[in-house]
């Protein structure tokens, strides 16, 4: 651990988490890697159901489990009884934050829900992440990221045009956790000043309609829905991979200056004093004619070359990795994404960077229940 440990910003901020999958988990294992005492409450014998989503397996848990579950203690209660009950009530009352994610009205029946709590903890900040939000015609529904991704549009602008597809993580739980913990950390900055907790109201769908950024707003601007365009950029050409002789190559030309460079470095004087291509908002009518034209030239190149050709011109431009690849990338390793490569705390740490120092949880994701008797004992129960 490095040596600001001790001294990192959310240093004594105790944050009860009731979540389990991903959203929750992910703003709590961030909470964690700054500072927070994070207790993880598990039901026994089974715990958070990532612990299963193996193989891979590292010791008795998924990998998936320890991708975000870092720096956390376990606790393993039924929350269906009064003994789970009264444990919950006294975390709660001894805790800045709470995080949970059950089905809206879930935990009411529990007397775990924030009407139920802020009677006896008024200060605390608590963050109920759902699918579809506490209110409104879906807000019992189940949340899962792949539903979400597909209600919200992100399927419908991802891959190629007549194929919605996915995106390789769950992009909507992961912004709803890191919205989560932003939130959090602007609530506890209010509750210094003013004493009183808060209630956070974070949905899985807001989130994934917030993060369509320009593709909402070309929407919104013109009234024409956005459709699939593979690995093509709307609003900039050319901005898309293309197939070298050995492998593809990013390359993101957003400026004319730029598109000029890369013509220079393919010799193809020819497109860059064409008319139609001078400008962006040229070359973006005029795709299907540019793009072909380029990726002839560029399928004559080896990516090693023309990747330093690009880069010593000016043009935006990188290799397309897969995760192998990436973390073989000598930046990657510089910046040590991963973290204690063959230790029992390996993973990914968290991407900040403090006074130079990154911002990291010592503690490795806990075993189910591994800290119960600690706490109780924390608790005087």
């Amino acid at each position: 651990m490095n040596a600001a440990a001790s001294t990192r910003p959310l240093e004594g901020v105790k944050v009860l988490e009731l979540s389990r999958i991903l959203a929750g988990p992910w703003a709590c294992q961030m909470l964690a890697d700054l500072g927070a005492d994070v207790i993880k409450v598990e039901q026994p014998g089974k715990g958070d159901e990532t612990r299963a989503w193996g193989p891979p397996f590292i010791g008795d848990d998924a990998a998936y489990f320890h991708a975000a579950n870092r720096g956390k203690r376990s606790i393993a209660l039924d929350l269906s009884s009064a003994r789970g009950q009264q444990v919950v009530r006294a975390l709660a009352e001894r805790s800045d934050v709470l995080v949970e994610n059950f089905r809206v009205g879930t935990l009411a029946k529990f007397g775990l829900d924030h009407a139920s709590l802020k009677p006896v903890a008024p200060r605390l900040v608590y963050c109920a992440i759902s699918g579809f939000g506490q209110d409104g015609p879906y807000a019992s529904r189940p949340g899962f990221d792949a539903i979400i991704q597909a209600m919200g549009g992100l399927m419908s602008i991802t891959g190629e045009a007549g194929a919605p597809q996915k995106v390789g993580v769950a992009i909507a739980d992961l912004l709803t956790g890191v919205y989560a913990a932003a939130a959090i950390e602007a609530a506890l900055l209010a509750r210094a000043r003013t004493g009183e907790g808060a209630f956070i109201d974070m949905a899985l769908l807001d989130v994934q309609v917030a993060m369509l950024a320009n593709q909402a707003m070309n929407y919104l601007a013109s009234g024409t829905a956005p459709a699939a365009m593979g690995s093509a950029h709307p609003n900039i050409v050319p901005y898309q991979p293309f197939a070298a002789t050995d492998g593809a190559v990013m390359i993101a030309a957003g400026t004319d200056a730029q598109f000029r460079a890369l013509c220079a470095v393919l010799d193809a004087p020819g497109l860059a004093a064409d008319a139609r291509f001078a400008a962006n908002a040229g070359r973006v009518a005029a795709r299907e004619e540019l793009v072909p034209l380029l990726a002839a030239k560029i399928a004559r190149h080896e990516r090693g070359p023309l990747l330093a050709a690009l880069e010593a011109a000016g043009v935006p431009a990188g290799p397309v990795n897969d995760i192998a690849q990436v973390f073989a990338d000598p930046q990657v390793a510089h910046r040590a994404m991963w973290m204690n490569p063959g230790q029992v705390d390996s993973g990914l740490r968290t991407p900040i960077m403090m006074d130079g120092a990154p911002a990291a949880a010592s503690r490795p994701a806990p075993k189910l229940g591994e800290h119960t008797d600690e706490i109780l004992r924390e608790l005087d129960l």
